[in-house]
């Protein structure tokens, strides 16, 4: 199971990036797929998962600090993620880190993309 991501970069406080992740493997069924994020000397923290890629309402968790600015949302047909972030400030800058956990030929799988790096500033 491999996880591609895309759509990190540079931009100003108060801006929106959009991240996406895509999963590719054969025979995979995915339970969740989420965004994590490790800014410098801090630990990795949970930023949204959402649970089966349910499009339009699906179960999405958040963490406290991004509600109301981050949207996870997710096309179970592509396998992928999306995380889209506005009002962004400073303190958002990160490594932000996808992440997808479900099954292949009955073995659970929990695996962690390359990473993309997300720099907030003026």
């Amino acid at each position: 199971v491999q996880l591609v991501e895309s759509g990190g970069g540079l931009v100003q406080p108060g801006g929106s990036l959009r991240l996406s992740c895509a999963a590719s493997g054969p025979f995979i069924s995915i339970d969740a797929m989420g965004w994590y994020r490790q800014a410098p000397g801090k630990e990795r923290e949970l930023v949204a998962v959402i649970a089966a890629l349910i499009t339009n309402g699906g179960t999405a968790k958040y963490a406290d600090s991004m509600k109301g600015r981050f949207t996870i949302s997710g096309d179970n047909a592509k396998r992928t993620v999306y995380l889209q972030m506005n009002n962004l400030k400073p303190e958002d800058t990160a490594v932000y880190y996808c992440n997808a956990a479900g099954y292949r030929l009955g073995h659970h799988f929990d695996v962690w993309g390359q990473g993309t790096q997300v720099t907030v500033s003026s």
